[in-house]
């Protein structure tokens, strides 16, 4: 059922119509994750000053002193998901929530970590307005929501560039699921990773990105 949710004009919707052509263009090829960017407000998820700017395909600055990553970078870490309907998925780093929003859209049942209060209180207040039933946390991300029984998750997704691939997340995932995660420091190598056997993860190397650091232990 398509969502009507206030401050979503038909120009808007063409403008993301544009944005999914560009992306098919830049190599993304999972129409069902395309048709969930298609769906998703993003200028509802940053400043109004920035609605000229929402459907480029640029990372844009949100609350606390954070970015909302490019759409190219979402869509193509959706794709590596590869996410179906009514899947855990846990997500690390809620951010502005638009990330959250396009995998509420593919089906899944998100479960959300934010370590920054302010990006915390926004972005669950931001996606219960638009009548997204994600979960939201806020914590420690790099431990996952292992002390919360909500897990194993079908899929995990970081947000935020890791140093190492954190195992405690590892640990959280169902025989067979992936963990999609950007790691190293500066610039990051995006991982997807599969969980072969309680004690084997299979490991894919997809690329080069950029994005801000995960902190361990960051106190709020």
């Amino acid at each position: 059922m398509q969502r009507v949710i206030e401050g979503d004009s038909y120009k808007h919707k063409g403008l993301r119509v544009d944005l999914c052509n560009l992306l098919r263009q830049r190599g993304i090829t999972d129409e069902a994750v395309l048709a969930a960017i298609g769906r998703v407000p993003r200028h509802l998820f940053m400043d109004r000053g920035l609605d000229a700017l929402a459907y480029e395909d640029q990372a844009l600055p949100i609350e606390c002193g954070q970015t909302i990553s490019q759409p190219r970078t979402v869509a193509f870490q959706t794709q590596l998901l590869a996410v179906r309907k009514d899947m855990k998925v846990l997500e690390i780093g809620t951010g502005s929530g638009y990330q959250t929003a396009v995998l509420c859209e593919l089906g899944a049942r998100v479960f959300s970590v934010e370590r920054q209060k302010g990006l915390y209180d926004v972005a669950k207040a931001r996606l219960a307005k638009m009548h997204y039933q994600a979960k939201c946390f806020l914590g420690d991300g790099y431990q996952g929501l292992a002390q919360m029984d909500y897990g194993p998750y079908d899929r995990i997704l970081v947000t935020c560039g890791a140093p190492e691939v954190p195992q405690p997340l590892l640990r959280e995932l169902k025989l067979g699921g992936v963990l999609v995660v950007p790691v190293g420091d500066g610039e990051q190598e995006m991982l997807r990773i599969v969980r072969t056997a309680d004690e084997e993860w299979e490991t894919t190397r997809c690329g080069d990105f950029r994005f801000v650091p995960m902190l361990e232990g960051r106190q709020f």
